[in-house]
């Protein structure tokens, strides 16, 4: 209750809207923050995913959750992710194999939120893990936004994945397309799709 009314405050101080609709099918999926070129994108993105009753989760190594910093990171959505063999000897899994299975051990819904820039910085090629991670899980990608042009937050589409990775990547872009940073220099599509 307190975190919608925060975020609300939040929006309105800042001159903020949301987009207000959620596209269905949302409830199992890997959802893309982008552009990512500020700290500010964590605050206008928490508040407008609070204010649509998005529960998005992220992740963090499982170390992290005990307290004392478990205590804030839990409720801000954190979940834990652990790469330790399932049995001595074997490998340790892959960040992407740890994070799709996430999906296995969570029956209900999981939004799990996952920045494809993977900094803040500009980077004209994406970290393609997001993709590989909703494929080996099975769930969509959920394209979350924000829009500084026109102070626009939202979700605004699911793709569903299929077996033509350059298809399925260009149908993100073309949705990013013409969405503005907060520092316009610092974004740029997945340049290998644009």
């Amino acid at each position: 209750m307190i975190g919608r009314w925060i975020s609300r405050v939040i929006m309105w101080l800042s001159g903020w809207h949301i987009h207000p609709t959620v596209p269905e099918g949302y409830e199992r999926s890997v959802m893309l923050a982008v552009p990512h070129t500020s700290n500010w994108d964590l605050v206008y993105a928490r508040a407008a995913f609070s204010l649509l009753r998005v529960p998005v989760r992220f992740t963090i190594k499982k170390e992290w959750l005990r307290p004392p910093f478990g205590w804030l990171l839990k409720p801000l959505g954190a979940i834990g992710i652990d790469r330790t063999p399932k049995n001595p000897g074997e490998p340790r899994p892959s960040m992407v194999e740890a994070m799709a299975d996430l999906f296995a051990q969570h029956q209900g819904p999981l939004v799990v939120l996952i920045t494809p820039e993977g900094t803040r910085s500009k980077v004209t090629q994406w970290k393609s893990g997001f993709y590989h991670v909703a494929k080996m899980a099975n769930v969509p990608i959920t394209l979350g936004y924000l829009d500084y042009a026109k102070k626009e937050a939202g979700v605004g589409a699911i793709v569903h994945l299929t077996d033509d990775f350059e298809s399925d990547m260009r149908k993100i872009m073309d949705f990013y397309r013409g969405k503005t940073a907060r520092f316009p220099g610092q974004f740029s599509l997945d340049e290998r799709f644009a």
